[in-house]
């Protein structure tokens, strides 16, 4: 199938201007001022971009496909990922994860399940392990996990500074995060080790020490939910500072995260990054979607959960934008253009020839997600879905 999409304005997320642009399968082939085709021999779809932006489709690295959650006890177990739960929130690229329950959940299971979203129209990826140090793998080896397995691009999410985590001594994470960069490096993937981030008071003591005490370059570490409190956001931009990467975890309602528990909020985190002249290739935004979000009073007792969801994305986007005064192009660099090069993604997170057709069409005035294309095929049509997950429909 062709398709062609007719007088869009087109963000790649730099602003490249009013365009058309030509998809053939599943690859963008042409980006033009003006298109025209004749064909004779093959269907071809138009689809007007009047009154539309056009950005790559979104990047949520950080997802719990599988489920998570658990702190609460068996009914606290959060279900599985739908399809439509990521493509009506623009996600079409997708990298699973573990979390505090690394034995009922495993990781041959989030394997299967990232298997089965491919296999219903969108691209995934997994981390192997959990939050425990050593990590459950599918082979018994992270080496061997990142090297024999195609969808496993890096280690995570392994928990620090939390209550939760299994408190490994920095000799045990440093060569964890060795042996993941060794791994990387032989299979031509990312090698990264996706590390939570707790409310504990060390922050990111250890991967400081790495940075200082190792030989482990800065760039094989990706802490997540650096928001989580001040105090930690601060060691963060720290951190970005020094060339790291950070990423930061959205909410479904960050007027309440931000209110009850400190957590800074996505826009006002890269608000914080601009003014502060950071690197804008270092930061990253996901939603934890799927995972629970624990609430735990002052002594760590469990007193609540939230769930997370990829909707928090583009309202971010738009709370950036709306909110904050950010260029759209810079706040999409978050979930498109950053998320691609630090996991060496390398036909995701840009309007390119080339690069797989994954497009959102959003409403111009509104910034809403409208139409939703993952590998040239319309997910997403005017806000409702065209392809359900196997079993949504029963």
């Amino acid at each position: 199938m062709i398709k062609l999409i007719k007088n869009v304005k087109v963000y790649s997320p730099d602003f490249l201007g009013t365009k058309d642009v030509l998809i053939l399968g599943d690859k963008l082939a042409g980006i033009e001022d003006e298109i025209k085709l004749k064909v004779s021999c093959m269907e071809v779809e138009e689809i007007d971009g009047t009154g539309k932006i056009l950005t790559p489709g979104f990047i949520d690295s950080h997802v719990h496909i599988l489920g998570g959650g658990g702190e609460g006890g068996f009914k606290t177990r959060t279900p599985e990922i739908t399809l439509t739960t990521l493509t009506k929130a623009g996600v079409t690229t997708v990298v699973g994860t573990l979390g505090t329950d690394g034995l009922a959940r495993d990781t041959s299971a989030l394997l299967a399940k990232a298997r089965g979203l491919e296999e219903e129209g969108i691209t995934s990826y997994i981390y192997t392990g959990a939050y425990q140090v050593p990590t459950p793998t599918l082979t018994g080896d992270v080496m061997k996990d990142i090297m024999s397995i195609d969808k496993i691009i890096g280690a995570g999410e392994i928990a620090l500074s939390d209550h939760r985590s299994s408190q490994p001594t920095f000799e045990e994470f440093i060569r964890l995060a060795a042996n993941v960069r060794v791994a990387g490096m032989l299979s031509g993937k990312a090698g990264i080790i996706n590390i939570h981030m707790g409310d504990g008071k060390s922050n990111l003591a250890y991967l400081n020490r790495a940075v200082d005490e190792t030989e482990i370059p800065i760039s094989q570490f990706l802490p997540t939910h650096c928001g989580r409190n001040p105090e930690l956001f601060e060691e963060s931009i720290k951190y970005l500072k020094r060339g790291g990467y950070c990423d930061f975890t959205g909410a479904d309602d960050p007027d309440l995260w931000e209110k009850e528990y400190g957590e800074v909020r996505i826009s006002k985190a890269l608000k914080r990054i601009i003014d502060e002249k950071i690197c804008l290739d270092n930061f990253t935004f996901t939603s934890d979607g799927q995972g629970s979000f624990p609430m735990f009073n002052e002594k760590n007792e469990y007193i609540g959960l939230g769930i997370g969801k990829s909707s928090c994305l583009i309202e971010a986007i738009r709370e950036c934008v709306f909110k904050e005064d950010i260029p759209l192009e810079i706040a999409l660099r978050g979930l498109t253009t950053n998320p691609a090069k630090i996991l060496s993604l390398k036909t995701k997170g840009s309007i390119k020839v080339g690069c797989d057709a994954d497009i959102n069409l959003l409403d111009e005035k509104s910034l809403e997600i409208e139409t939703v294309l993952a590998l040239g095929k319309v997910m997403v049509r005017n806000k409702k879905p065209e392809v359900l997950g196997t079993f949504e429909n029963i």
